[in-house]
């Protein structure tokens, strides 16, 4: 094999510019190809993102118009009831009414709000249910939070579930009861719902709440990777338990 001459190069001039320009034309190809792929996964992240925002947004607004008539209907034919032996107690439904509506119609329309505002929601709701059930119906509710502390929480995505503890935990043939907690600090919350567990009979076709996919949902988009949620029945049967725990930061996965 002959020797390469000392100061030579391996291949003519012309050649190797030609190679040269051709990696170049390559590379370049290949960074804008690359540019493009980036931009369009980018731009369809966003639209993702988007269109993940906006069923949220119509969610929560379905969600609020689902409360709001048949709920109104029922609770302004129990003050009507109620003006004619107990104004007193009618004039405390009417502010509990007042307070309730204030905040579905005018501050709960961003993404967060103060957990202080979101629990007097909850017993606004709690009292209002209240006048619709037997004496024999036992309610619970405990609230146990930093007062003082602006802890943010994601609007009405509790309340589904005490609605639904309301319709369907009270039976009008025995003892029922509906425990209600919520405990939060700055990074960890827990809320939790008990009722007596009585399914509907196949016969029943009054209308459901949102139903828990609703709830599951809700908790997806607002606090992805940060809540865990168990539910179901409990004590044999006899009790249904619904427990939501979202923390400040993502849970790490076993």
């Amino acid at each position: 094999m002959p020797k390469r001459m000392l100061g030579r190069p391996m291949f003519p001039p012309k050649s190797y510019f030609v190679i040269r320009g051709l990696l170049f034309y390559i590379f370049s190809v290949g960074a804008s190809v690359a540019l493009k792929l980036s931009l369009r996964w980018r731009q369809s992240e966003q639209a993702r993102a988007e269109a993940e925002l906006g069923r949220s947004q119509a969610e929560l607004k379905n969600l609020k118009n689902q409360i709001n008539p048949h709920f109104l209907l029922n609770t302004l034919n129990n003050i009507y009831a109620l003006t004619a032996f107990d104004q007193v107690k009618a004039q405390q439904a009417i502010q509990e009414l007042s307070r309730l509506l204030r905040y579905m119609l005018y501050e709960n329309q961003s993404d967060r709000v103060s957990l202080d505002k979101e629990v007097e929601f909850l017993k606004s709701y709690i009292a209002l249910m209240r006048l619709r059930l037997y004496n024999d119906v036992e309610v619970k509710a405990e609230f146990d939070y930093p007062e003082s502390q602006n802890v943010p929480v994601a609007p009405l995505i509790f309340i589904s579930l005490v609605e639904n503890a309301f319709k369907h935990g009270v039976c009008s043939t025995g003892n029922s009861f509906i425990h209600i907690s919520l405990k939060a600090n700055a990074h960890h919350l827990v809320f939790k719902c008990e009722n007596s567990n009585t399914p509907k009979n196949e016969s029943d076709k009054a209308p459901g709440g949102i139903g828990l996919k609703q709830v599951a949902s809700r908790l997806q988009f607002a606090y992805l990777g940060r809540y865990k949620w168990k539910y179901g029945a409990i004590d044999g049967g006899k009790t249904y338990s619904s427990v939501i725990e979202i923390f400040d930061t993502p849970i790490e996965k076993n």
